[in-house]
């Protein structure tokens, strides 16, 4: 695999899987990377927070109820206690005893067989930054398992950003947007180096995806789920979506 980071190998557009491939499987559990990854997925994005023992454990809602059999919120509970939860029945009985993972168990699962984007969920920012804040266990994990250079770290806190784009050993970084992208973004994307810019589909135009491409930044829209919003993404010449459903996405892109 080469670099994320280097774009005069960069083919888009790519292929990143939701949650793994959340379509058909249950969401951030290893049997839906590994479908993401079968179904040719250029990349999988998962969701990652804090336990309560601080362990980084993937998930995505902070709290137990839509997507196990437990309740509560996450950060509540250890791994030990997590890891007793069935995170599979939820989706269909056929996938009971899919345990809600640990991140390290998802980097050994893929290697570097495929990109990881790894989103920090807002609510595991901690202003007093800890030794042992999310982000630096996340950045540390990578550097330990040898996947910086194959891995995106990505949030919609920006405060993040600002702490990983300050180590001196990194993985390349994205910002994830609700809105429309304005000159702020731009500066600040320009700033901290942000290799992609990650907006909700239905919020960008051509003139958006310019700017930000003319930025030197690539522009994955999420989360692109149908085929007319598929070939609407590849006609503004987005580098890349991010779906439910990475096969199926695979075929409209390859029809355009």
């Amino acid at each position: 695999m080469i670099n994320i980071r280097s774009n005069d190998n960069f083919k888009s557009p790519w292929i990143v899987g939701h949650r793994g491939y959340c379509a058909r499987f249950p969401e951030n559990t290893l049997i839906a990377f590994e479908a993401a990854a079968s179904a040719g997925a250029t990349m999988i994005e998962l969701d990652a927070m804090l336990s309560r023992d601080r362990r980084v454990v993937v998930i995505h809602d902070t709290n137990l109820d839509r997507t196990s059999n437990g309740r509560g919120n996450v950060a509540d509970k250890t791994l030990q206690e997590l890891k007793r939860l069935d995170a599979g029945s939820w989706f269909d009985t056929q996938f009971a005893g899919q345990q809600i993972p640990a991140l390290s168990e998802v980097l050994d699962l893929l290697g570097r067989r495929i990109y990881i984007n790894i989103e920090l969920k807002s609510n595991a920012y901690e202003s007093h930054h800890p030794a042992d804040a999310i982000e630096r266990q996340v950045v540390e994990m990578l550097r330990q398992k040898n996947l910086l250079d194959v891995s995106l770290v990505s949030s919609f806190e920006v405060n993040f950003l600002e702490q990983i784009a300050a180590m001196e050993h990194r993985p390349a970084i994205a910002f994830i947007s609700e809105k429309p992208a304005d000159p702020n973004t731009i500066r600040m994307c320009r700033r901290l180096n942000v290799f992609s810019w990650h907006p909700d589909y239905r919020i960008i135009s051509q003139s958006q995806v310019q700017k930000m491409q003319d930025a030197g930044l690539k522009v994955f829209p999420y989360t692109v789920n149908t085929r007319a919003d598929g070939v609407k993404m590849s006609g503004l010449g987005v580098d890349g979506i991010i779906t439910d459903d990475p096969e199926l996405a695979g075929r409209w892109i390859n029809a355009v």
